[in-house]
């Protein structure tokens, strides 16, 4: 505790005092850019690794980084998402996993928790789909190459749970929305991010110039009286937008699974030759 009160002594003296602007705006509303979810370990900081500053990112944190479908619990995350989205207009939405986390090896052995911990027990069942799909697809491996293809798979099941929710779906399907999945390695203090289209975890700056490109293909043909909506209806049967645009969940496996290699580069960050 006297480190902490220590802290918010400097803090005052060496932060507040040289960052008098940035409070006073602060104080009149928030204006976050993106929705960060991860998970509640103490190793994982999202302004630290990012290095966003006060007032950039509307973080959820909880065991697991776990979004319960829509409907399924009337908890603090559900109301969390739809007033980002809502109230706040926030447009991108990160999930974060990272690497050695608990809650992930607590799901490992999920029911050895019922009588110890119910509460983490019955909170780990909503990525009960995590633990089913990795125990029938990836018998091969055990251990700690297990526990990260579980934390990776984990991400992609929550954000398709993160997809349940009414107003996340009309906003995905309106164009107005991206999704992000995210893996943060603690040792190397590098961050992986999912690329749909070779279903592996990728360096993030790899997905800035695709990203471009769309925003720059958007603004184009709706310069030129093009009706996106209009587009997509077109182009699509189904009510998701097309895959260019954002993450579809369609592409995950194990409808298509991780080949070895790409397995072999989740934490790594770098194609094998």
């Amino acid at each position: 505790m006297k480190k902490l009160i220590k802290g918010l002594r400097e803090f005052k003296a060496n932060y507040v005092s040289t960052h008098q602007e940035l409070f006073e705006q602060l104080s009149q509303g928030q204006k976050p850019r993106v929705l960060f979810v991860t998970c509640s370990d103490s190793r994982v900081d999202p302004n630290l690794i990012t290095q966003a500053d006060l007032g950039e990112l509307f973080v959820i944190r909880n065991a697991g980084n776990i979004i319960p479908p829509f409907g399924a619990t009337k908890g603090g995350e559900g109301a969390t998402i739809e007033y980002a989205v809502q109230a706040l207009g926030i447009r991108q939405v990160i999930v974060c996993g990272h690497s050695h986390c608990g809650a992930m090896k607590g799901l490992m052995k999920l029911h050895s928790l019922r009588d110890e911990m119910p509460l983490v027990h019955d909170w780990l069942k909503y990525a009960e789909a995590t633990r089913l799909l990795v125990k029938e697809h990836y018998t091969q491996y055990k251990g700690e190459e297990l526990l990260e293809i579980l934390t990776a798979e984990n991400v992609l099941t929550q954000i398709e749970n993160l997809r349940t929710y009414p107003v996340i779906r009309s906003k995905l399907y309106q164009g107005q929305l991206k999704i992000y999945a995210w893996i943060y390695n603690i040792e190397k203090g590098e961050v992986l991010a999912f690329d749909p289209e070779t279903h592996a975890y990728v360096l993030p700056q790899s997905q800035l110039k695709s990203d471009d490109t769309d925003e720059r293909r958007l603004k184009e043909e709706f310069l030129n009286g093009n009706n996106i909506k209009n587009n997509i209806s077109e182009q699509e049967t189904a009510v998701d937008p097309p895959q260019e645009f954002f993450y579809d969940v369609h592409q995950r496996f194990p409808i298509t699974r991780l080949s070895k290699d790409q397995m072999d580069r989740i934490y790594r960050g770098s194609r094998r030759n």
